[in-house]
């Protein structure tokens, strides 16, 4: 099972969206999951995997998924190979079990051209980095449905936390 998570902040309330599906030619979800978290750490510059890692943990522990690959929207490398962001630390938190795929909307400074990644008849590039190999990361998603820059499974994830954040009066 591969999953895609995405989360949103209300204050002090995260809403964390994970969207399961069954091959990365999926058109449609396996299953869509919804976590709440209550009580979110402050957002710190250069630390804010210690914001939304406790939120995609409990996503995962309270719905029991096991996935064999987690699609997040950020970073697994900072620097495209090295120095650590969320998808590592989740990485890392899962005992190295599970490959993490990270997918950026914007480049962070110093991110290797080799990361960026052209979908649809967009322009502006998604930077990918994963645990695992970078070309076959890169063709993964790459061959995600979706004529546009992001990926529909992908999107779908954003807009179930923020559907369940705006649900919620946030």
């Amino acid at each position: 099972m591969l999953l895609a998570i995405d989360v949103q902040y209300t204050e002090n309330t995260a809403f964390v969206a994970g969207i399961c599906f069954e091959d990365w030619r999926s058109s449609q979800p396996c299953g869509e999951y919804v976590s709440v978290v209550n009580e979110v750490a402050e957002y710190q510059p250069g630390f804010f995997y210690r914001r939304e890692l406790p939120c995609i943990l409990k996503l995962i522990e309270e719905h029991d998924l096991r996935p064999t690959t987690i699609v997040i929207d950020g970073y697994v490398f900072l620097d495209g190979t090295e120095k650590p962001g969320l998808g590592k630390h989740l990485h890392e938190a899962l005992n190295q079990s599970v490959t993490v795929i990270g997918v950026a909307k914007k480049a962070f400074s110093g991110i290797p051209e080799a990361h960026a990644l052209l979908r649809g008849k967009s322009q502006k590039p998604l930077y990918i980095t994963t645990t695992g190999n970078l070309g076959a990361a890169m063709q993964s998603i790459a061959t995600m449905q979706g004529e546009h820059r992001i990926p529909v499974l992908l999107k779908r994830a954003d807009q179930r936390c923020r559907e369940a954040a705006k649900a919620a009066g946030g």
